[in-house]
């Protein structure tokens, strides 16, 4: 019998979140859809909206989908909740549809960041979007959260709350990958009044109900999970200048920009100080309570280096990165301050996670669980893809640094009850249409961290740590997954259900701690193929991600086999890999190459490593600086691949068996010495040259030689010669093989 989980006391909010007295509006009752045009509040019975939530994707009422949850959550406390999804952002008047909210606009590009939605990680333009129907790209703008406000703005005067995760992660001053520079605060460009980071369902109710009280955004500038524009810190708020948190070093001749900033914080000491003084927090304003000892985080912010430091800086910037991830534990996390211009930004520190219980009631919500009846027949993939599975926890204590899961959600663990999970189960059976009895996941961010947290309430409380699995597994931390397992069979034990998959990624170096869930997983829950991600097989580049090494990958693959065996199943373990990430050298990929060789692993997809606002590896892919650790002038330098050339290499040594990709791995091969690596065994990496492949150059340098004539003498195609044919350029489409004799293939 498994020991009986004792309860403990955690940190914990002020409040619960359904606390508050429901506004007058409850006598409307919930609506079977929150409705997105005048002719169903009309029907509804209501002359105006409390609220009206801005939304890039379409409205799937689904607890998968943001808005539906932030609705819904809304919504049960009575307040008029309005849906503008995806309007036409070249005017105001989409905006003006349902009319003036009562109280408030909430903006959010939807589910994904809308630059990452919309481009690749090559910065080339994607023609399709799965969360629009029938799949069309082109419905939302570029920086959604900025340009939806700005029309909201336009349409009326009321005040606009940015949320989601575009704006979670542009909270502060943040590189952009799309324009490869250092860009202010989403909060200044989108000119919106308050900025809610991660799930915000407890600030949003304190705002909502404190905004129906007759409230203003001036007076409402503390509350936990939100971040303001303000001139000055918050009143009897203690400042900790950021380079004596953590030890920056002296960087000439740049002007310390504390020198500038006219509050109560001191300026930097940095050339007056020894080391040893350095290093300690200090406190430019002395505690003044003599009634009640605070702790050392209460009502205290920690200024940062200000933006036009953080754009001229990367070492700045790579400091700045390092302190806002240390202030990510809602249990002991300083406010942040960043000056921008004569204004700061002021973030708060985080809302307190979920109880079970409040989680519970947030995913017991009357959800239709289906698109809005506007799209009509209209296919939406991601609603295709999310329709069965079920969200069973939020958060992610991994701490991965090319993923921004961590920055957005938080390090620890919220939980639903298995009763909660198993409800859901029987509300997909009846209301979902054509169920055929699969549930397509158990999930969240993660597979297997369901319930698992830090075993000490004081150590989670106080806890900095980036990872609780990086790089060994902390003693602190709770490792048993039988919860996990006993939610696994009693899902698959509901009436009506045939199978219950898990599509969430597993977290290998978790699940060989407890290989009775390994057992549960591979018997019983993997459709054939079950994915996870080492991301690289080599300590470089794998200690830049804060990944385990491929020892742990090498156990979870044995226990795989083991159980999969026993089970007299055919599966497969699919492996994911990230090229191009920072600290990756083309040795590493060479290295990788060779390992996927060697395993006869030829990879379909492959993910060029994408900087995401916010994320530690965007730090790195920006600065060349490791924020892990601590940041100066003289710390480690990231090798970072860079540029569309050595990015292409990289991706091309994960797909070393597609013929597209050989005349580039030769000529990189021989520059770096291993031509060896360059024949027809089975130790080679690829085949040499061809004759059909020789043939095909030549006549392709041939047509190449033949249009620059032709221009010479003033004939030829519309198009100059090095657009149409270009040494730098694949002459064959990446998968589709060789090229065929005497036909040169376009480029796009």
């Amino acid at each position: 019998m498994p020991a009986v989980r004792q309860p403990v006391q955690r940190m914990k909010a002020e409040r619960g979140l359904f606390s508050y007295p429901k506004y007058w509006a409850e006598c409307f009752g919930p609506a079977p859809f929150l409705p997105m045009s005048r002719k169903e509040m009309d029907q509804l019975g209501w002359d105006s909206c409390d609220i009206i939530i801005v939304t890039g994707d379409a409205y799937i009422d689904h607890p998968s989908f943001g808005m539906a949850v932030i609705g819904r959550v809304l919504e049960s406390q009575g307040f008029r909740v309005g849906i503008i999804s995806q309007p036409d952002w070249h005017s105001k008047d989409d905006f003006m549809q349902l009319g003036e909210p009562n109280l408030f606009f909430g903006v959010t590009a939807g589910n994904m960041d809308s630059m990452i939605n919309r481009y690749t990680a090559d910065r080339k333009l994607r023609h399709d979007d799965a969360y629009t129907p029938n799949n069309e790209g082109g419905k939302r703008p570029d920086r959604a959260v900025t340009v939806y406000t700005q029309r909201c703005k336009e349409a009326y005067k009321k005040p606009v709350i940015i949320g989601g995760i575009e704006a979670s992660l542009r909270r502060i001053a943040h590189y952009d990958y799309w324009s490869d520079k250092v860009r202010r605060s989403v909060l200044f460009d989108s000119k919106a009044d308050m900025l809610m980071f991660g799930n915000a369902e407890r600030p949003l109710l304190e705002i909502a109900h404190r905004f129906a009280q007759g409230e203003t955004i001036a007076e409402m500038q503390d509350v936990r999970g939100t971040a303001v524009i303000r001139k000055e810190p918050l009143p009897e708020w203690q400042g900790v200048d950021s380079t004596h948190v953590d030890v920056i070093g002296k960087i000439d001749p740049i002007i310390s920009p504390y020198e500038i900033i006219e509050d109560k914080c001191a300026v930097s000491q940095e050339a007056k100080s020894g080391p040893e003084e350095q290093a300690k927090p200090i406190v430019v304003q002395p505690f003044t309570s003599k009634t009640k000892r605070r702790k050392p985080w209460d009502k205290t912010y920690v200024l940062l280096p200000p933006y036009d430091m953080v754009r001229a800086e990367k070492t700045h910037y790579a400091h700045t990165s390092r302190i806002l991830h240390q202030e990510t534990n809602p249990g002991c996390a300083r406010a942040l301050a960043q000056r921008h211009g004569d204004r700061m930004v002021w973030i708060n520190p985080p809302a307190f996670p979920l109880e079970t219980e409040e989680m519970d009631a947030v995913f017991d919500l009357p959800y239709a669980r289906v698109p809005h009846p506007s799209y009509g027949k209209a296919k939406i993939p991601a609603y295709d893809m999310i329709k069965t599975s079920i969200n069973i926890m939020r958060g992610c204590f991994g701490g991965c640094t090319f993923c921004s899961i961590t920055e957005h959600e938080g390090r620890v663990i919220q939980s639903r009850s298995e009763e909660s999970i198993l409800r859901e189960i029987e509300e997909i059976k009846d209301k979902v249409p054509g169920f055929t009895g699969v549930i397509s996941d158990l999930g969240g961010p993660t597979a297997n961290m369901y319930k698992l947290r830090c075993k000490s309430p004081k150590a989670e409380q106080t806890c900095r740590r980036l990872s609780c699995v990086w790089p060994d597994i902390c003693g602190h931390l709770d490792t048993d997954q039988t919860p996990t397992v006993e939610l696994y069979r009693k899902a698959r034990n509901v009436e009506g259900v045939k199978k219950v998959l898990i599509a969430s990624g597993v977290r290998y170096d978790l699940a060989i701690e407890d290989p009775n869930y390994v057992r549960e997983l591979v018997t019983h829950h993997v459709g054939g193929y079950l994915k996870i991600a080492p991301e690289h097989t080599e300590k470089r580049p794998l200690d830049k991600m804060m990944k385990p090494g491929m020892g742990t990958y090498d156990k979870f693959k044995e226990l795989f086999e083991k159980y999969t065996k026993e089970a007299g199943k055919e599966q497969f373990l699919i492996p994911y890999f990230i090229s191009a990430h920072p600290g990756t050298e083309d040795e590493d990929m060479l290295n990788l190459a060779l390992w996927l060789k060697e395993r006869n692993f030829k990879l379909d997809q492959v993910q060029n490593f994408y900087p995401s606002p916010m994320a530690n590896a965007t730090t790195m892919y920006h600065t060349g600086k490791n924020p892990i650790h601590k940041v100066n002038h003289k710390s480690e330098q990231v090798e970072v691949p860079k540029g569309e050339i050595h990015r292409r290499l990289h991706r091309a040594f994960l797909r070393y068996h597609d013929p597209a990709n050989w005349p580039l791995l030769r000529k990189t091969l021989k520059e770096m010495g291993k031509a060896y690596l360059i024949g027809n065994g089975p130790k080679h990496l690829v085949p040499p040259e061809g004759r059909n492949e020789l043939k095909g150059k030549a006549q392709r340098d041939y047509a190449k030689r033949s249009v620059n004539k032709a221009f010479a003498k003033g004939k030829g195609t519309s198009q100059p010669a090095m657009t149409r044919f270009s040494d730098n350029q694949p002459h064959n489409k990446p998968g589709k093989g060789k090229a065929k004799p005497g036909k040169a293939k376009k480029h796009h």
